[in-house]
């Protein structure tokens, strides 16, 4: 198994995809982002002093998605066909559960795209909320389904 974002003198270059076919690929990602019930009572009742949190959140997912490839070196930038970023309240956390779906039709993956929404997402929950709440903290980040290209369909264990 060999890294492919490495030449065979070992420098880091972009892989060339020019000979793949098109493919439709969709790609899931999850995070979550833990906090105190205090906090989250906040987002739920759309008191937070910055405004409607998951609904900001939600937009910076999608613009996140979108700029890829402006933050990831090496990351072919796509032409995205879709972005859903869900933001769901969980009290058993207690925080809140994110879950970015990106969409092509192309001739590499979104994993990178749907991982950057779902983290650009939670990124914005804490810089919105992070006057009442420090302590808060973002985990569990990873691509929960991929499909699509040579590679085929991953599902995570869950």
């Amino acid at each position: 198994m060999s890294l492919t974002h490495f030449d065979k003198a070992g420098q880091a270059h972009m892989v060339d995809v020019s000979d793949k076919a098109d493919t439709d690929r969709i790609a899931v990602a999850s995070c979550v982002i833990r906090m105190l019930p205090d906090t989250l009572h906040l987002i739920e009742s759309g008191t937070a002093k910055k405004g409607d949190v998951l609904g900001i959140a939600r937009l910076a997912g999608i613009m996140g998605a979108k700029k890829t490839s402006d933050l990831i070196p090496l990351c072919h930038p796509l032409p995205i066909t879709k972005v859903t970023v869900d933001l769901t309240p969980d009290a058993t956390l207690p925080g809140v559960r994110i879950e970015a779906t990106v969409k092509t039709t192309g001739k590499t993956g979104v994993e990178m795209e749907a991982l950057t929404a779902a983290s650009t997402a939670a990124l914005t929950v804490y810089d919105m909320c992070k006057a009442v709440d420090r302590g808060m903290e973002i985990s569990d980040l990873k691509v929960v389904l991929k499909d699509g290209g040579k590679s085929g369909r991953y599902e995570a264990k869950l």
